[in-house]
């Protein structure tokens, strides 16, 4: 049993993947697994394991009733339920209802054994673990994100959704929804129940209470609350009583503490919640970074929080908390929590402070490394791109490990500390970077400039080499630090300036040594402790000793046949100074070797391993123990001294002396002693020989034969000679039992010539000898065919027992036996492109069914793709479309479907729509709906592209449910998009959506009402936000507001009183959408939405001339605010719907209606006089006599009496029609409009000159000449009248800007006008006011043009 333990991290993003039972068990998933911990306030001990799950463990939960504490469930992605003994570590029984991916789970406190599960899509599945009965609901058509039943009411179940909602239902009525909780905009991560029954008085903050009281609720009801924490950053308390929440939470934004987090790593917000059963008044919930906070419900002010952790740096989570329970030990009650930094941290709800921290792994642990310096320092290479440093003697803390995350992007590989200096770690990771991390700082690590293309696998500290060695003493690092990574390169670091670039060793190598053939890949590198020999491993078996600095190649050690994977060399503690020359290295070829290099002769071999050797390591306690593990599951212990094997079997290896004179230094000397002299040679042939031949032949294991010549040096007696020495690599022979027979003595050789002649000569087989089988299978090449079959026989069943398939099928196909090479590729899985391609020559039906065994095979080693190519060679395009589709390459699948397939095959629509649903489940919505499209389906398209719900994807929905012609949705959507565009006050940009659809007119109304609303009420107390963007027409200004909003309808919306019909048809649009009476919850934005509808019927009515709906409307518009409780923005309404006479603008506008009332009366009264006068003329021309001056007095008379009886000839009446200010301004706009006149009437004679010009072809020559000068005089004249004409206007232009603003901008009649009537009268009615005759006359000589005097001159003769 393990001392300690760490296991691997609990999975993120779930609502309840961990929980903990009254005993101190916590159980939580880690990938397909669960992990069992027994907690105690002093540590943690992993007690086991419960495996089952096939896929990721989505949920975990213990049952909670008394005595059934070790009984569990899981939840997973496998789709399954599974339910344990967590005493026993067995499975007891398990479900598979579901047919959704699982993303909740919960033990009902109350009802025994009903565990509770939701799924992704919304369906509640009940399950009576004693029974084994379920019972299935379906509340809501939503994704549920968390489950919690009551623990006061067995019967009712929280769950809550991606979108906010949370609903409780009631399992005993059918699944009944009893409560719809509606406050939060995004997803439910966590609800949690109170412990207790009653909703006692919780105090909340004033902006957080709905109902206007004082911030306490009401005495304790029947009922219980609930909590909930959302994405939305906050957390919320709902009353089961009164349906509605009380209480609102918002998360604080907290100082980060310690070393923060990767700015790098953008991590969404998990908000959980957890109740403590023995704190009915406080909830804990995790933060933005890591933090937990403890709220009290209880307490009054703005801080009702309290952060856990806070005494010191360190103690918090780095990363966001996923999951936290808590049950009580002794008299404490503790508090567990996992997180996305992959510790499960142990708290105390008391003291608020963290007890201890059990780290965990996200990924395989691909290297560990004690530290030299530092005892008990082990550092750990993660696959979840963490470092972490365990101190392993630590007392206090048997879990005291730190994590090094910051510079890491990728699997940490490769671990390597420095020999001297404390706390400096190197490391190589899985995308080719190389640093080193101080691990007691935290300063981030130095990270190499120089990267490798491949993964690092091998770091170690060694001697500098050239260029780092040509530094001087004091400028140069007494340590390099090497890399060796799977492109073959190995490259040296310099640790003072890893910024600058490394050098790799191949060009020193190649420069000392004078190699001129190519260097094979390198795969690991040692070097020996005194930092004198630098042992390098290759991709080709062999193993290169070097002599530092200058890397000279002492020896090469050629007995492994296969890559390289590990070598070490033998440490310097031992007191047998000899063992230090040992190295051992591990190869995949499943052996490992230890040479002495001193003595260049082999020690041992080790073949006890099955598999590829992958690390080797002499133990520091024993000089002949050494440890080696392997891809065979393996990790052996074994002595060096107790090895029988020397060298590899049936395999021939060597070493090269390449250098024969004390080849280690000056040390060797006394290590030796004259055991180097025995090794030399007084005669060069001699020496040369041994060389030859005593050493084992070098071999290899690639099949193609190669020579490696290289130039050596040898010394003797001081000088030196140069040799060759050739190594042969020969490939495996395809008949290996024949040609071993051919390598037994010279007399078992020469017996087979006899017996061969035997054979020949007697025309047949002898007694004793069968050619080609048995003793004598080397003797069926040399007769004939059938003896050759026999051997092939033999050969192929020694293959066959090797696991050389490839050598049997080159046997049988060189027998002609095609189909049966086929039929034995089939069967072991070993058919090639190259079988394949033969198969045709055995018929279609054999081709055909290779094709399909080789697909397969493809299929069994994750080959798809060129599976489905070779289905389609045989034309099986529907099977080939098929395997796609069933290991989801959706893409290819169409491809190929649209490539070979009819356009109107029910395949491919199916295949979109497949590929659809799930990339709309992935979250890939522009796709799905690219997928739609393609299947014919606009309305999905639409509908999957607006599920993101952001503007931008809600508009592009919408366009494209209007190109579709989907018109209702494209109506639906553009309004939501609207909507969301006017909560964000963006006024033009909600105007552009709604312009799409000209059904949309009457919203448009409605918004271009709220915009000029909201910005009249901008410097109010009612309207604070700041506006996105507006129009120009809705800036405030003097106008009435309902004079503006009229306005703004005619000119950018074209809605006028001129088009009843179309005014009546919006407003019976408008009525029709739902406007419900305001309350004090409304948001001051809605209510202005709600208000502006009412305005625009008001509007729309006012067009219809419908005043009773008019003063309704506008009564409700103005109620509004009363009802909402804001009285504020009812004021403002007030003056903007209702003039108030007492401010100038308002006298401004009364006098112009006055005036215009009075103009009327004028010509009312003028008329009424021409009348009579024509009466009386007509009725005396009819009677035979003219009209004489006694007639002409009694009709003066007849008018003046009416005359003076009206009070239209009063001085009051005149004095309104005989303004001067607007007599002034009436003159200028005449005169601008005269001069504007002159010039269009100048550039239409220029235009048509011109035009006349340049159509010669229509005229006589005479007359196209008298043109020209025509124009040309036209055109002098016309450029010298623009200029006067121009300074004109602008001179008018700056007397117009003289007059004041209100006179010039409501319309009052002709004042000119006034005057000409006014004088014409007083020549019959001689009773008018002198003065208000002169004041007429004044004005005409003053402001009158030419023709008004002409005008003046005629009715007044």
């Amino acid at each position: 049993m393990h001392q300690r333990h760490l296991p691997a991290s609990p999975n993120w993003y779930c609502s309840r993947c961990s929980d903990l039972n009254k005993k101190g068990v916590l159980g939580f998933g880690a990938k397909n697994t669960i992990y069992l911990v027994k907690v105690t306030a002093a540590s943690p001990a992993v007690t086991g394991e419960l495996t089952g799950h096939t896929e990721r463990v989505s949920g975990f939960a213990f049952c909670s009733h008394d005595g059934q504490e070790h009984i569990c469930a899981s939840t997973s992605d496998d789709k399954t339920v599974k339910i344990w003994d967590a005493e026993q570590k067995v499975l007891l029984k398990e479900h598979n209802v579901h047919q959704s991916t699982i993303s909740a789970v919960h033990w009902s406190p109350l009802q025994k054994l009903l565990l509770v599960t939701g799924d992704e899509k919304g369906i509640v599945v009940c399950y009576w673990f004693s029974s084994n009965d379920t019972q299935s609901f379906f509340p809501e058509p939503r994704t549920i994100f968390c489950i919690s039943c009551s623990p006061h009411e067995e019967n009712y179940i929280a769950v809550g959704y991606k979108d906010g909602m949370i609903v409780v239902i009631d399992i005993s009525k059918k699944g009944e929804v009893v409560h719809r909780l509606r406050g939060h905009d995004d997803e439910i991560h966590a609800l949690a129940w109170s412990p207790q029954p009653r909703e006692e008085p919780l105090y909340g903050r004033s902006e957080d209470n709905t109902d206007g009281g004082n911030g306490v609720t009401e005495g304790a009801e029947i009922g219980c609350y609930l909590a909930s924490g959302s994405r939305d950053q906050t957390v919320r308390i709902w009353s089961t009583a009164r349906g509605k929440g009380v209480m609102t939470l918002k998360l604080p934004f907290l100082k980060r503490r310690g070393t923060g987090v990767d700015p790098t790593v953008k991590e969404r917000l998990w908000l959980t919640v957890h109740w403590p059963k023995g704190r009915p008044s406080q909830i804990v919930s995790s933060c933005f970074g890591g933090e937990i906070i403890m709220w009290d419900l209880m307490k009054s002010g703005k801080q009702k929080w309290s952060l856990l952790g806070s005494s010191s740096d360190g103690q918090n989570h780095s990363r966001i908390v996923f999951n936290m329970s808590s049950f009580c030990s002794g008299e404490r009650e503790l508090l567990l929590s996992t997180s996305m930094d992959r510790e499960i941290k142990c708290w105390d709800l008391a003291s608020l402070e963290c007890c201890w921290t059990l780290p965990t792994l996200g990924g395989f642990v691909y290297c560990l490394s004690f530290s030299p310096v530092g005892t008990g320092c082990l550092a750990l290479g993660v696959g979840d791109s963490m470092i972490r440093v365990w101190s392993t003697l630590s007392i206090q803390n048997q879990y005291d490990i730190k994590t090094f995350w910051q510079g890491i992007k990728s699997k940490v590989t490769a671990l390597a500390w420095h020999p001297l200096k404390e706390g400096s770690l190197a490391f190589g990771t899985d995308d080719g970077k190389v640093g080193i991390y101080e691990v007691y700082s935290n300063k981030p690590p130095q990270i190499s400039s120089t990267y490798h293309r491949r993964t690092v696998y091998s770091l170690s500290w060694g001697a500098p080499v050239p260029p780092m060695s040509f530094g001087g003493s004091g400028d140069k690092p007494s340590y390099s630090l090497y890399s060796c990574a799977g492109e073959g390169v190995i490259f040296q670091h310099d640790p003072w300036k890893l910024s600058g670039e490394a050098s790799n060793i191949d060009k020193l190598i190649r420069d000392t040594n004078n190699i001129k053939h190519k260097i094979p890949p390198h795969t690991d590198l040692s070097w020996k402790p005194d930092g004198s020999v630098l042992a390098i491993g290759n991709e080709d078996g062999s193993i290169e000793v070097l002599k530092a600095p200058t890397l000279k190649l002492l020896c090469t050690v050629q007995q492994h046949h296969k890559i390289i994977n590990s070598l070490r060399w033998h440490h310097e503690h031992s007191s047998q100074n000899e063992l230090q020359y040992l190295l051992a290295s591990g190869s995949s070829n499943a052996t490992v070797y230890v040479w002495d290099v001193l003595k260049e002769e082999p020690v041992c071999n080790y073949r006890g391993h099955s598999g590829r050797l992958l690390c080797v390591q002499w133990s520091t306690v024993h000089p002949d123990l050494v440890w080696t593990g392997g891809d065979d599951f393996t990790l052996h212990e074994w002595a060096v001294s107790k090895q029988e094997h020397v060298t590899p079997p049936k395999k021939k290896g060597g070493m090269k002396v390449e250098e024969r004179e004390l080849p280690l230094g000056d040390e060797i000397k006394g290590a030796a002693g004259s055991g180097a002299e025995e090794g030399q040679s007084d005669n060069d042939e001699e020496g040369e020989e041994r060389a030859n031949t005593d050493a084992p032949s070098v071999t290899g294991w690639s099949r193609e034969s190669s020579v490696d010549t290289r130039g050596t040096e040898r010394v003797q007696n001081g000088e030196k000679f140069s040799h060759a020495v050739k190594r042969e690599r020969k490939p495996r022979s395809i008949l290996p039992l024949s040609t071993s027979m051919d390598h037994r003595p010279k007399e078992e050789l020469q017996q087979d010539c006899l017996t061969l002649a035997a054979v020949r000569y007697s025309h047949g087989q002898s007694e004793t000898c069968v050619p080609g089988s048995g003793d004598h299978i080397q003797l069926g090449l040399f007769t004939d065919r059938d003896a050759l079959y026999r051997m092939f026989q033999e050969e192929e069943e020694s293959h066959v027992e090797a696991g050389h398939y490839d050598s049997v099928l080159y046997l049988r196909l060189w027998k002609g036996d095609l189909i049966g090479a086929i039929n034995l590729a089939v069967e072991k899985g070993e058919l090639t492109d190259h079988l394949v391609s033969l198969a045709p020559m055995a018929g279609y039906q054999v081709w055909a069914r290779t094709v399909e065994a080789y697909a397969k095979q493809l299929c069994h080693h994750e080959q798809f793709l060129k599976a489905a190519s070779h289905l389609v060679s045989i034309h099986k395009p529907y099977e080939a479309i098929s395997l796609l589709k069933s290991h989801q390459f959706f893409r290819e699948a169409i491809a190929l479907a649209k490539a070979r397939l009819q356009p109107e095959d029910p395949v491919l629509k199916d295949l979109y729509m497949s590929w659809a649903a799930v990339l709309e489940k992935d979250g890939h919505y522009a796709t799905a709906a690219k997928c739609y499209l393609a299947a014919d389906s606009s309305f999905d398209a639409a509908k999957v592209t607006a599920k993101k719900g952001d503007v931008i994807s809600l508009r592009t929905a919408a366009n494209l449910a209007q190109i579709s012609g989907e018109s209702e949705l494209a109506h639906s959507l553009s309004l939501r998009c609207a909507k969301d565009l006017m909560l964000s006050q963006d006024w033009a940009a909600a105007q552009e959506v709604l312009r799409t659809q000209d059904s949309l007119l009457g919203h448009r109304l409605v918004f271009s009402v709220n915009e000029i609303l909201t910005q009249r009420l901008a410097d109010t107390d009612v309207a604070t936000w700041s506006v996105a963007s507006s129009h120009t027409w809705s800036k405030p200004c003097e106008e009435n507001f309902l004079s503006t909003v009229h306005s703004v309808w005619q000119s950018e919306f074209g809605v006028a009183a001129a088009d009843l019909v179309k005014v009546k048809t919006l407003h019976q649009q408008l009525r029709a959408i739902e406007n419900p009476p305001a309350t004090t919850s409304v948001p001051m934005k809605q209510l202005l939405f709600h208000i502006s509808l009412d305005v625009t019927l008001c509007a729309l009515s006012q067009l219809l001339c419908d005043w009773p709906s008019v003063l309704e409307e506008l009564l409700r518009a103005l109620t509004r605010g009363s009802e909402a409780g804001h009285f504020t923005l009812m004021t403002e309404m007030c003056q903007l719907l209702k003039l108030d006479p007492t401010d100038e603008r308002s006298l401004v506008i009364s006098q112009s209606v006055e005036a215009f009332v009075c103009y009327q009366l004028m010509y009312k009264k003028w008329w009424n006089y021409s009348a009579v006068t024509s009466t009386l003329t007509n009725n005396a021309i009819s009677n035979g006599h003219c009209l004489t001056e006694k007639n002409h007095s009694e009709v003066e008379a007849n008018c003046n009496g009416e005359a003076q009886s009206d009070v239209i000839f009063s001085e009051c009446f005149w004095n309104f029609l005989l303004s001067e200010p607007h007599a002034n301004l009436q003159a200028t706009q005449r005169a601008i409009s005269e001069i504007q006149g002159r010039v269009t009437s100048l550039i239409q004679q220029h235009s048509q000159c011109k035009d006349s010009h340049v159509s010669p072809q229509a005229l006589i020559t005479s007359q196209s000449e008298t043109s020209e000068e025509h124009e040309g005089s036209l055109s002098g004249k016309s450029t010298e009248s623009l200029s006067t004409l121009t300074a004109l206007v602008a001179e008018h232009h700056k007397a117009l800007s003289a007059i004041p603003e209100l006179v010039r901008k409501y319309p009052f009649p002709d004042v000119m006008e006034c005057c000409i009537v006014l004088l014409h009268m007083e020549k019959h009615f001689t009773l008018f006011p002198q003065h208000i005759c002169s004041k007429a006359t004044t004005l005409l000589c003053k402001y009158g043009t030419e023709t008004l005097g002409k005008a003046w001159k005629r009715l007044t003769q």
